[in-house]
């Protein structure tokens, strides 16, 4: 494999790569590497037990209405009963699973957070064998 660019950003070497997709590159002999890897994690606010058992409670009621659809379909009658109780059993007991998945933390961790990988670089790099091609092309569209 041969480095044949560099970028600053993931979208610009996605970007790079999708141009050479343009091209009829065979791409499946490319390979994006990112270097200087490290998690960053964004803190998005206080997580407080009602917060935890309000998320609980949005999870609870898409499982609710997964059970409540599947039940439904086997029901005779009122289908649409077997479904209401299900996102309604699903938000109170998500509700609750997530108060007390809260309050067993002791407070070790108050807050919610999004997760991500990011890189200092990201290298296209490409077979040897196509490497003067790509370089080409990627030049040729930078102009």
């Amino acid at each position: 494999m041969v480095t044949v660019a560099t970028y600053p950003d993931y979208l610009s070497a996605q970007a790079a790569v999708d141009l050479l997709a343009d091209q009829n590159f065979p791409v499946e002999r490319v390979t994006i590497v990112g270097t200087d890897v490290r998690l960053v994690e964004k803190v998005l606010g206080r997580m407080t037990t009602a917060r935890s058992a309000l998320a609980g409670a949005g999870s609870g009621a898409w499982f609710g209405l997964l059970i409540g659809i599947l039940l439904g379909v086997f029901a005779v009658g009122a289908w649409w009963q077997v479904v209401v109780f299900g996102v309604v059993a699903g938000v109170v007991w998500g509700a609750v699973f997530g108060a007390i998945a809260h309050a067993m933390t002791g407070g070790r961790r108050d807050f919610a957070s999004a997760s991500a990988i990011q890189a200092n670089t990201y290298s296209v790099m490409v077979d040897a064998e196509y490497a003067d091609q790509a370089r080409q092309l990627l030049r040729t569209q930078e102009r």
